[in-house]
């Protein structure tokens, strides 16, 4: 399973999550869950990954499509 910051957010779901937000004096971030299976890599495959992850300043994770 991969989490990720929710970015396709409908009005009513933003709204819900902005009044919690003000009620609790707290802000919130929102994640959506995904069934993925990794995928297997090799040790050059995952060097290059390092390096761009590196380069882009995040994390990248290889899954089969």
């Amino acid at each position: 399973m991969l989490c990720s910051i929710a970015t396709n957010i409908d009005e009513s779901t933003l709204q819900t999550i902005q009044d919690l937000e003000k009620d609790l004096g707290k802000s919130l971030l929102a994640f959506k869950c995904h069934e993925l299976k990794p995928s297997i890599v090799s040790d050059g495959e995952l060097s290059r990954i390092k390096e761009v992850e590196k380069k882009l300043g995040m994390s990248l994770v290889a899954v089969e499509a």
